[in-house]
């Protein structure tokens, strides 16, 4: 661990780990059993509700394939300036998720590429997990399931929730891709709408 590393940056990481984990497509409950950390704990470190130590950083960056240095945000400027490209999911479902915030902390926002399928999909395995979450699509017909409920929507369709309802997504092909836009914050965070008195 470098001397760049504060309690702030310990206490904000969360975000990043998440960005992390998503990039590889995996879930808190598939890292919980690959590393042995609790799934309530890797969701309160990811939330912010929890500070990591550094055994559980080190388990969770050999997990991810990534350095702590790239975790805390302070990697080398080289390393750090480098184009933002999607990183495919390893999961065989070929989705890309695309970083677009690099602060720590806070709210945080992602790019999802869902690629275009030839046959109607199953339904989305749901997950659930501390948070609050808004999706907008930008293109194509994405398929969520929320809890009980199935919708399809199109683009400039959105959707807000509180994730701690079992959710999933799919492409609800076929047709093309789906490309949507993910807002992830703490749990008990809304967005406020705020517009000018006319």
């Amino acid at each position: 661990m470098t001397d760049d590393w504060t309690a702030d940056t310990l206490a904000a990481i969360g975000p990043r780990l998440r960005a992390a984990r998503e990039q590889r497509g995996a879930t808190l409950t598939g890292v919980g059993r690959a590393t042995g950390i609790s799934l309530s704990t890797l969701s309160r470190i990811e939330t912010g509700r929890r500070k990591p130590t550094l055994e559980v950083l080190l388990q969770l960056a050999k997990a991810y394939e990534v350095s702590l240095d790239e975790l805390a945000g302070t990697a080398p400027p080289a390393a750090a300036a480098g184009p933002r490209t999607p990183v495919p999911r390893r999961s065989g479902t070929e989705k890309a998720v695309l970083p677009l915030t690099r602060y720590v902390g806070g709210l945080h926002a992602h790019k999802h590429v869902l690629p275009a399928v030839d046959t109607p999909p199953a339904r989305p395995r749901q997950v659930s997990h501390d948070g609050y979450e808004w999706l907008c699509v930008l293109y194509g017909r994405l398929w969520l399931a929320l809890g009980e409920q199935d919708l399809v929507l199109s683009a400039g369709d959105v959707a807000e929730f509180d994730t701690r309802t079992a959710h999933g997504v799919a492409n609800a092909g076929p047709g093309g891709p789906v490309e949507y836009l993910i807002m992830f914050g703490p749990q008990g965070e809304r967005l406020r709408s705020r517009t000018p008195a006319s």
